[in-house]
């Protein structure tokens, strides 16, 4: 019997934690609604909100910029500019999205996210909090070049 019981563990990747004695199978914990709510930035329409979901559905479907353009029937620059949050994703962006990887126009518009299937919401929410942190380490970079352009600027009158 104990034979068996490691061939399952094995086979499963099942662990079990020393402390508590109850069993891992190696899966993330779930993610709470608020968290979720967090990172889709949900009932936010903004462009800010729109470019992270936009970035981290492209990073779900694992193509580049340009790839992803291609694919959907726009420039580079129209995809970049949306990513950028200086315009909407359009039309063709949203359906490619929806199309080819199930992400919705209610997702990308203003983030309602219970309408997906499951394993793209798996796939989403990590990509989400990268994009999210991606783009708030940029807002910090921009905010600091801009900041050192405000001092120089003082000091050189």
């Amino acid at each position: 019997m104990t034979g068996t019981l490691v061939q399952i563990i094995w086979i499963y990747n099942i662990h079990i934690d020393q402390s508590s004695g109850f069993l891992d199978y190696g899966y993330p914990a779930p993610m709470d609604s608020d968290e979720k709510h967090r990172l889709a930035k949900f009932g936010e329409v903004g462009l800010e909100a729109c470019a992270i979901r936009l970035r981290a559905s492209r990073k779900v479907t694992g193509l580049q910029q340009k790839e992803m353009a291609a694919a959907a029937h726009v420039s580079k620059s129209v995809l970049n500019n949306a990513e950028m949050g200086l315009t909407y994703p359009n039309r063709e962006i949203m359906q490619y999205l929806y199309r080819e990887h199930r992400i919705d126009f209610n997702f990308m518009m203003a983030g309602l996210y219970a309408q997906l299937p499951g394993d793209v919401q798996e796939r989403l929410f990590p990509a989400l909090e990268v994009a999210s942190n991606e783009w708030d380490q940029k807002e910090r970079s921009g905010r600091s070049r801009t900041s050192q352009r405000q001092a120089q600027s003082q000091t050189a009158t």
